[in-house]
């Protein structure tokens, strides 16, 4: 062979070395360091026959919020009958629950029924957002609107929770008939991006997304959420990056995409749904407001979903809905200070508690009685 053939070769083969020495010191550094991808036993949720109470299960409990733990005795005795033929495995993977207790039109309340005189009622309208996924009853932004209303008119105010998780426009809009009998005041209604009608083409989409809420990727139905002794750990930082970056661009896509061209008809129809609710609503004598929540990601600093805020705030000024953004509360700040848990993005009492208290001063404007 050669001398510069064996030289070019020799190179290579020390290139190579070098390279292998690199990945194996950066793989050792991993381990050394304990470095393990974020995984999580799958969350899980348990709901009685009749769908009155629910219990939203967690597999961690990292910032101590949770205070029902299934895997005591008194947990079992209480919530046993729930789901009697899953209760048993949820209690091993996702033992941290919160209870949701629910009234005949399945929303997170007590019973709806005439509205008292001199109390002025304001309505939440909404999905699991406004439910308060993941969030004690007592802590959710409509309890905590109610205190803040009632703070300086002790009993002049009466908010309720009209949240249903997993819905979206048109079954929004079939849940605005089923509370307009009962005479709201105010009508929040508190938007969260994913809302509108989608055309079935664009749904289709959504099959390869996550959605910016409840991560699916880091969740596991694995008994062992660690990686095994001789799985990489530098491939598994690699390829958890490499799927993050994917997904998150593909979501992020998604979204945009829901209130523009690929879904234009979609969109177009959550505008009539949205003009109508807010004509029905003044016919009754009562305001209507366009409350819309961020997705909580990104808010550091170049918040992905801002163009949407704006294009819902210009829609509702031509359209003389009343509108105000809670995005400006949240950004700026870390977004996973406001996570019910590391997989679930829903905002947590926190976010709860900022978004009531900005909410609060519109809603007394709106509710007050016109000037004579």
């Amino acid at each position: 062979m050669p001398s510069r053939a064996r030289e070019a070769l020799l190179g290579l083969l020390l290139s190579a070395v070098s390279i292998a020495a690199v990945l194996l010191v950066l793989e050792l550094t991993l381990r050394a360091f304990g470095f393990v991808p974020d995984r999580f036993q799958m969350m899980g949720r348990m709901a009685n026959a009749r769908w009155t109470l629910l219990l939203d299960c967690y597999p961690t409990n990292p910032r101590g919020y949770f205070d029902i733990d299934l895997r005591q005795p008194r947990s079992r005795e209480r919530y046993f009958s729930v789901a009697p033929l899953r209760f048993d495995d949820v209690a091993r993977r996702a033992p941290w629950a919160v209870e949701s207790r629910y009234n005949a039109l399945r929303f997170r309340d007590a019973p709806l029924g005439p509205k008292r005189p001199g109390v002025r009622r304001v309505m939440v309208l909404g999905d699991s957002f406004t439910e308060g996924q993941g969030v004690k009853e007592p802590d959710t932004c409509v309890r905590q609107l109610e205190r803040l209303l009632n703070a300086s008119e002790p009993g002049g105010w009466e908010v309720r929770n009209c949240g249903r998780r997993g819905t979206d426009f048109p079954a929004l809009y079939q849940a605005f008939e089923e509370i307009l009998p009962y005479e709201p005041d105010v009508l929040v209604y508190a938007m969260v991006l994913n809302d509108p009608e989608q055309s079935a083409s664009f749904h289709a989409r959504q099959t390869y997304v996550n959605d910016w809420i409840l991560d699916r990727g880091r969740q596991t139905d694995d008994v062992e959420v660690e990686p095994g002794v001789f799985r990489s750990r530098l491939l598994t930082l690699v390829a958890d990056r490499v799927t993050s970056w994917r997904v998150g661009r593909e979501t992020t896509r998604w979204y945009l995409d829901m209130y523009g061209p690929p879904n234009r008809e979609g969109w177009e129809q959550t505008q009539r749904y949205l003009r109508e609710m807010n004509r029905r609503i003044q016919e009754g004598g009562g305001r209507f407001l366009v409350a819309p929540w961020p997705l909580f990601v990104g808010l550091e600093g170049g918040y992905p979903f801002a163009p949407i805020h704006e294009t819902i705030r210009r829609f509702c000024l031509q359209a003389g809905i009343a509108h105000h953004d809670l995005l400006p509360v949240f950004r700026g700040r870390r977004s996973e200070t406001f996570w019910v848990h590391p997989v679930d993005r829903h905002p947590n009492e926190i976010a709860h508690r900022l978004a009531a208290e900005d909410l609060a001063p519109v809603v007394r404007a709106l509710g007050l009685p016109p000037s004579p």
